[in-house]
């Protein structure tokens, strides 16, 4: 179903696929770590904060948290001392990688050189 499919019948947009898509992706992070994890996959977590920059160490993991909760990204994590964890993004995610292509193509088409 395509948004012209919902053209005057839309009550709230929580309810439609696109307000389902956002609530996944929205927020500031969620779709530059979707997009570092994509490109560097699987990473861990100090990798991907460095990568990023001005993340705080908190807000990343919060934001990983709802990625997970969400199904895009999952967590290994190997028994070892001192811990170590690696994230990758999951076969669901995946399947976001042509949006974020479209985005990057627009953007290249409109950034000012």
């Amino acid at each position: 179903m395509g948004m012209s499919d919902y053209k005057g019948k839309v009550k709230c947009i929580q309810d439609t696929p696109f307000g389902y898509t956002v609530s996944v992706i929205s927020g500031k992070w969620k779709m530059v770590i979707i997009y570092l994890l994509a490109e560097n996959q699987p990473i861990r977590f100090n990798d991907l904060k460095r990568q990023i920059g001005a993340i705080t160490y908190k807000t990343l993991s919060s934001q990983l948290k709802e990625l997970i909760s969400d199904g895009l990204v999952k967590r290994k994590e190997f028994p070892q001392v001192p811990p170590k964890v690696e994230y990758s993004l999951t076969d669901k995610a995946e399947t976001l990688l042509p949006v974020l292509e479209g985005l990057c193509e627009w953007g290249a088409k409109y950034q000012k050189k």
